[in-house]
């Protein structure tokens, strides 16, 4: 397609210069670049040419025929953007001579029409500066693709990779021809490769802009589905499994590349690193007499001594082992399972290592139970990596957390298998358990240790769940989770699992308003384990002694801060509704929210307090307006309910991710707390859907004692514990199945 519209794109640009220079003098030519010029033009994207003259009189005259009818055949979803330029051949040399885009862009041009002297004379001076100034360009190259990877991430691990700017994507392969026009060599079976790869790519990012009617190169999560059959694809999964893998053949070969352009460090003579590992050249390769088929454990002994090291397996060496290396045996050898610790304990330096070994399809050899992980993309937004890296990711994390822990062992290897179920058919937590029940004593380990690691499996979700999802001044929610992990050390592994795992999740997974709830969950879990009253550390986080104050003095007040708003009011049937409705109204994202609300005493009626944690907008918030509704909200005199309705009619709303949403859902419980009902919802995030579920809750006569909101991604997990009037837990089974229609009803 992109070579058929380039072709059809050339005849119609050929008809207008024709056209454009009838009756003009001077000499004029047309040249294509960039993708245009490579001949890669897809649908959508931009049309880029160059407009080579040696007449300053008379080329604007050109110029304007020539780019005006493309402007005028642009029209609606048709649009073309035109990335034109207008230079004298010395002005293009000077241009390229220093600015590597200019460059790159003018070294894969083609002549269109007009003078071919002037194009010939231009792109051989190009061509032959590139050769000519190896060594700048190449170390500019170089330079320029690090600092972009940096930026975009990696096409292979990303959920919505970026396929031309993301480490592996179009860009990459550009790049590495740029490289070998200069003189950088790549191997026959690379460039083999590097078709393969950039055909899988580009075929892609067609069905990309098809599906989408517009040019873009975010492979977004909705858009998947769309573009997988367009691809040729049978499913998403199957779509984002071919991105991964060719970006993966791409990063590796560009690696290799780049590594030889920039020179590995010198190495006096050769240096044992361990047995039959040896470092050679800067790269980690394996001693001849080394036999991998006689010794499985050669695999992790390689890997560990390269994560040490900080140095590269030699392609060799991966070679070899991908040849004879067999599957380790059950059990594994001696030795086996402290190698695969160490590695794990290098953290960050272990990732390479593990994508190096995974490339060559030896990491199944140690763990045949990767092999459905691998590449799995994760449907919700709430991730940034696929299965595999984020379990990676989550190890490497763990392993700079390892002296929190009195057994950091334990802690990397649950950090590599937590979620080694999500390649199996069920739920993931409980097919991991059963899977490493089974790897855990293959690998060696203590009947007591496969237990520990077998409890992160079951428990991972556990504390991140509690802590942002229950009132951790409930002393039920303390005793279940001192119940569901049983011991100190249990305890102590899932903590610092917590933090690794949502630090390898993404930005949103862990901030400081979570690792507060974690940290106080963890603190009073360890009092209860070790015999202690849970009376003694029974303190809210929320509210403060100021707020309590207020409370106490039956005050009706309004607090700000950058990120919060706390609003103290007597208690009536609706105030957190209202509350949650004006910031709404206001374009406010709630991330979290707590309410507590204490009975009346003589002399005042019942006080409630509300404090809402936002997302504040770039600019800051605007809390004089947003005060001023609140209190008319409070005062009853502002519409709220209409106002919605007027502003979700109007407002822009941001796609949904439809691929990660789940259906709406409501679960009740009544073992949860000792003294309230505890309701959770889950919901597509929508104006003013917090509003619409509590507003439902007093509408059922119910008040809200406490409340944990959390916004994840385009998902809200809204948890209430509410009680009735008379201040009981709700228990009638019709009034429950009422609650939940109600509820269901609210966020529909």
């Amino acid at each position: 397609m992109c070579k058929a519209l380039s072709e059809a794109t050339d005849t119609w640009l050929v008809e207008l210069f024709d056209q454009a220079i009838v009756g003009v003098k001077g000499r004029f030519a047309l040249i294509a670049t960039g993708g245009y010029g490579r001949g890669e033009l897809a649908p959508y994207s931009d049309l880029d040419v160059m407009l080579l003259h040696d007449s300053p009189k008379t080329v604007a005259e050109v110029a304007e025929r020539l780019w005006y009818p493309i402007w005028d055949a642009s029209k609606g979803a048709d649009k073309i953007k035109l990335g034109h330029a207008v230079r004298t051949v010395r002005e293009a040399k000077s241009l390229a001579s220093d600015d590597l885009d200019t460059a790159t862009a003018l070294l894969t041009s083609r002549h269109l029409a007009g003078d071919a002297g002037m194009t010939a004379e231009l792109i051989g001076t190009i061509s032959s500066d590139w050769r000519s100034r190896r060594a700048h360009w190449l170390a500019v190259l170089a330079a320029g693709v690090v600092s972009r990877h940096d930026e975009a991430g990696e096409v292979a691990f990303l959920l919505e990779p970026n396929l031309k700017e993301s480490s592996g994507g179009l860009r990459d392969i550009h790049a590495l021809r740029w490289a070998e026009a200069a003189g950088a060599l790549i191997a026959p079976t690379d460039r083999a490769g590097l078709l393969e790869a950039e055909d899988t790519l580009l075929d892609i990012r067609v069905a990309l802009h098809r599906a989408t009617g517009r040019a873009g190169d975010v492979l977004l999560l909705q858009e998947q589905e769309a573009v997988a059959p367009l691809a040729g694809f049978g499913d998403s999964d199957v779509l984002m499994a071919a991105v991964s893998a060719a970006a993966r053949r791409v990063v590796w070969i560009g690696d290799e590349t780049w590594s030889r352009v920039n020179g590995l460090p010198p190495v006096a003579s050769d240096h044992v690193l361990a047995s039959g590992v040896l470092l050679r050249g800067g790269e980690v390769e394996l001693e001849p007499a080394a036999d991998p088929s006689d010794d499985p454990t050669l695999i992790l002994r390689v890997a560990r001594t390269a994560a040490a090291s900080g140095a590269r397996i030699s392609r060799a060496t991966l070679e070899r082992l991908e040849a004879s290396a067999p599957v380790l045996p059950a059990p594994w050898p001696a030795g086996a399972v402290d190698d695969l610790v160490g590695l794990l304990l290098t953290g960050h330096q272990a990732i390479p290592v593990f994508e190096a070994l995974d490339h060559y399809n030896l990491l199944v050899r140690i763990l045949p139970e990767w092999a459905p992980v691998r590449c799995k993309p994760q449907r919700n937004a709430y991730h940034r990596f696929t299965v595999d890296r984020h379990l990676w990711e989550a190890a490497a994390n763990a392993a700079d957390l390892a002296h929190r822990v009195p057994r950091p062992d334990l802690l990397v290897l649950g950090a590599l298998l937590h979620d080694i179920g999500k390649g199996y058919p069920g739920d993931h937590t409980d097919v991991g358990v059963v899977l490493v029940r089974d790897i855990g004593p293959r690998m060696g380990l203590a009947d007591e240790d496969v237990d520990a690691v077998v409890a992160m499996v079951q428990h991972h979700l556990l504390l991140p769940d509690v802590a942002t999802r229950r009132d951790l001044s409930d002393d039920g929610t303390i005793n279940g989770v001192a119940e569901a992990v049983g011991n100190a050390t249990t305890l102590d592994l899932l903590a610092a699992l917590t933090e690794a795992d949502s630090l390898a999740t993404g930005p949103s997974a862990w901030g400081s308003w979570k690792r507060e709830l974690v940290t106080v969950l963890v603190d009073r879990t360890h009092h209860v384990l070790g015999g202690g009253d849970f009376t003694q550390v029974n303190w809210r986080l929320f509210p403060s002694s100021e707020i309590l104050e207020l409370m106490g003095e039956g005050t009706t007040a309004i607090r700000t801060t950058d990120d919060r708003v706390t609003v103290v009011a007597p208690d009536r049937p609706g105030l957190f509704s209202r509350v949650a409705g004006v910031l709404s109204l206001h374009g406010l994202d709630v991330l979290a929210a707590e309410a507590h609300s204490d009975d009346a005493v003589a002399g005042r009626q019942a006080m409630a307090a509300n404090e809402f944690r936002i997302l504040p907008p770039r600019d800051g918030v605007k809390w004089e307006r947003i005060v001023a509704d609140l209190q008319r909200a409070l005062d009853g005199q502002l519409a709220i309910e209409a106002r919605l309705a007027e502003r979700a009619k109007t407002y822009r709303r941001r796609k949904m991710l439809s691929a990660t949403v789940s259906p709406p859902s409501v679960r009740i419980h009544n073992d949860a707390s000792s003294n309230a009902t505890v309701i959770e919802v889950r919901a597509p995030d929508k104006i003013g859907v917090l509003h619409r579920i509590t507003k439902s809750l007093g509408e059922l006569g119910l008040d809200i004692r406490h409340a944990k909101i959390q916004t994840m991604g385009n998902e809200v997990v809204d948890t209430f514990y509410v009680r009735t009037a008379d201040r009981l837990k709700v228990t009638d089974v019709f009034h429950l199945t009422e609650v939940e229609r109600a509820v269901l009803h609210a966020v529909g």
